[in-house]
């Protein structure tokens, strides 16, 4: 039997997710509240008095972490707001985010955090499409909704977290830290089994609008159960850094999910992350467990304020969001001394299902199958292919969204009974680990045959005077697609036709000389997601226009 049938089998039986069945005993063994769960846990550890959270106004500990989400329920349940009623949550990371994210799931109402990058008009449309009753919105992203407020019908309430304003008071809006600071609530949980909807994370929405995954309460354990601990090493003596947010489902995993399910300190940043920040927080603070992404670790790398080996308490890093370059994951173990454990993880999934970890890394792969998880690798013929052949990733584990809220189309075609559809392409070496391709959207056929643009992108990656790299398929004067390579440059005033012909010979000597790019341009950076991912339809999308 294999790990995934384990926990399948195992999730029919009457304690699903390890929850005591006097977690609440009016439900019987199948009664589980995440929110409940987690903040008792700590309590009864006699953690009250340690820190959860660090962020720009101080230090939390878990006993106030714990009342502020039940406060902040009640003050929920005093507004009306029913349960499975949704809440759209466009909030900085600051304590009021797992604040009201905990909040929100004790009271049994669903959270919904959005992306606090986003326009008006991607909120507009989250806020209709979630129908949310109530708005918590971060001061400085308030000038966003304030139109948007007045257009839409259902929201009824109007949290604002992060100010003090008598002005946006007397307008009937309402502030976070006065509705948690009234009278002491009676301490109530929501009758919530593990199969209830708990929140939805939408996607980036980067080939249309963004899509709802709703999220389940036991999956937030089990992500820590399979991952959060036995994988990635959280320890209660760990202090972690997300530079991924808490809105992601990564950054969720990395700065609420698993710190809290062993009784670690988490350091928040409100700001958008840049490497002089938070190399300033790796000096201020004893961070052992950190998590980026490929982009952030590379421009980190090349940034003159990076702290040197002796001024950071690194254990474990871990890399998520694109394939790690193995240039890059060298780089980082030659100056501080310790691995970068690449993995994958998808919305749709939740958190990473694919990884490196102590004791079975190899640079350049994206590790091997999470115990508790299985993969397949399938072909155009709809058949899986053999080791050392490329296909689509499925993926099947406990974690998976049960949908795409209001898509049924997008939903029949990603949730496939038990399998989950990636969109990414993968090969699996003869040592069972996998190689990431790119995306499924991204490939491109050079003479017919298929090129990742991911390869393309780390041979050009791996030249001295290159900080990065995007490869999309550009069609020449007969109309045939080739690839063109995007780069920035360490130093952009290196930039001349000389180098763009000793990068396109480097690629040459690197790889298969036909995947070497036909042109090469230079940029100041690159389109990028929120997470660092690079927006390579905005690459292709400058041809057409």
């Amino acid at each position: 039997m294999t790990g995934a049938e384990k926990i399948t089998a195992d999730s029919s039986a009457a304690d699903p997710v390890g929850v005591s069945p006097a977690a609440n005993p009016a439900l019987g063994a199948r009664g589980y509240n995440f929110a409940a769960d987690v903040l008792k846990r700590n309590l009864d550890a006699g953690r009250a008095g340690k820190p959860a959270y660090i962020d720009g106004r101080g230090t939390w500990t878990y006993g106030q972490l714990a009342d502020r989400v039940n406060r902040f329920g009640a003050a929920l349940r005093g507004l009306g707001i029913r349960r499975e009623e949704r809440v759209l949550m466009a909030v900085l990371d600051t304590i009021d985010w797992p604040t009201a994210f905990l909040g929100c799931l004790k009271a049994g109402i669903i959270a919904v955090p959005v992306n606090t990058l986003l326009t008006e008009d991607d909120y507009r449309f989250m806020l209709a499409d979630s129908r949310a009753k109530a708005l918590i919105v971060s001061e400085p992203l308030f000038s966003k909704f304030e139109t948007i407020i007045k257009e839409s019908p259902d929201l009824e309430h109007v949290i604002v977290s992060g100010v003090n304003d008598d002005k946006l008071d007397a307008k009937g809006y309402r502030l976070f830290e006065d509705l948690i600071g009234a009278d002491e609530p009676e301490d109530v949980t929501a009758p919530t089994v593990a199969d209830d909807m708990a929140f939805w994370l939408y996607t980036s929405g980067s080939t249309g609008k963004p899509k709802g995954a709703v999220h389940v309460h036991g999956s937030l354990k089990l992500t820590a159960d399979l991952y959060g601990t036995p994988v990635a090493g959280l320890k209660e003596s760990d202090v972690v850094h997300s530079v991924a947010k808490l809105f992601f489902a990564y950054g969720l995993g990395n700065a609420m999910t698993f710190p809290l399910s062993v009784g670690a300190t988490t350091v928040l940043n409100a700001e958008r992350p840049t490497p002089d920040g938070v190399a300033a927080l790796l000096k201020k603070h004893p961070i052992t467990m950190f998590f980026a992404v490929p982009t952030f670790y590379a421009g980190f790398l090349n940034s003159p304020s990076a702290p040197q080996k002796s001024e950071v308490k690194l254990r474990h890093c871990i890399s998520a969001g694109e394939a790690l370059p193995e240039g890059i994951a060298r780089k980082w173990e030659e100056r501080y001394g310790v691995s970068i454990y690449d993995g994958l993880g998808t919305t749709e999934m939740l958190h990473i299902f694919l990884s490196n970890r102590p004791g079975a890394t190899k640079y350049g792969t994206t590790g091997k199958p999470v115990p508790g998880y299985e993969i397949k690798l399938i072909g155009e013929d709809g058949h899986p292919v053999p080791k050392g052949e490329m296909g689509e990733m499925f993926s099947r584990g406990p974690t998976s969204a049960i949908m795409y809220w209001n898509n049924r189309e997008k939903s029949r075609s990603t949730f496939l009974g038990e399998w989950t559809r990636s969109g990414d392409k993968y090969i699996e070496d003869e040592d069972g680990y996998y190689i990431c391709c790119g995306r499924a959207d991204d490939m491109l056929k050079v003479s017919g045959i298929y090129v990742s643009p991911f390869e393309v992108e780390a041979a050009l990656a791996s030249h001295p005077d290159v900080l990065e790299a995007a490869v999309v398929g550009w069609h020449d004067d007969e109309k045939l697609v080739k690839p063109r390579a995007f780069v920035v440059l360490k130093q952009q005033d290196k930039a001349s036709d000389a180098l763009v012909l000793v990068l396109q010979e480097h690629v040459k000597q690197v790889l298969a000389p036909y995947k070497y790019p036909r042109w090469i341009e230079f940029r100041a950076d690159l389109p990028k997601t929120a997470t660092g991912k690079i927006q390579r339809f905005k690459l292709r999308a400058e041809q057409a226009s």
